[in-house]
């Protein structure tokens, strides 16, 4: 079986979502509007909502095998599979 390259596990999506508030905590620009009045976490979540988060998700298979994942589609299959909730 092969995972598939759109969809992100929640697991995936926590991890984004942490690194790049993490990223935010340490400095990196913000890039939503009014994202300098939030918290890491909520510009983070907004990012991940606006599909404008930064991050490529490498997935190590277990064969061994490495894919690449569309970011964008993946958040986007992810925002319509659960009503757009972060």
């Amino acid at each position: 079986m092969r995972w598939p390259e759109d969809k992100l596990t929640r697991f995936e999506t926590a991890r984004i979502i942490g690194a790049r508030a993490l990223q935010i905590s340490f400095g990196a620009p913000v890039l939503v509007e009014g994202g300098d009045s939030l918290t890491p976490i909520e510009a983070a979540k907004q990012e991940f909502k606006n599909r404008t988060i930064p991050i490529t998700i490498k997935r190590t298979l277990p064969t061994g095998e490495q894919s690449i994942v569309d970011t964008k589609k993946a958040i986007e299959n992810w925002l319509s599979d659960h009503a757009g909730v972060v």
